[in-house]
């Protein structure tokens, strides 16, 4: 069993990292240290990815246009 000390992610490359142990991870079976890491994981993850890369919403008239768009593409 392969395991990571959990620490904060104060930089990218504690960012990359924490990525590249996720994907180690990703056929983690439920109930296992191995799925419990990789939920701790990905909330550091998450919580890293709000701070650094947020997404602002869209504007009302973006969000318009590309409702209208979708609508279009769906009845085509």
């Amino acid at each position: 069993m392969h395991t990571t000390t959990i620490k904060p992610l104060r930089n990218e490359q504690d960012y990359q990292e924490t990525l590249a142990r996720i994907e180690q991870l990703m056929e983690a079976m439920p109930n296992t240290p191995e799925f419990d890491e990789l939920d701790v994981l990905t909330t550091l993850v998450e919580a890293y990815e709000e701070k650094y890369y947020p997404i602002a919403p869209p504007n009302l008239i973006d969000a318009v246009k590309f409702r209208i768009e979708q609508h279009n593409k769906h009845t085509l």
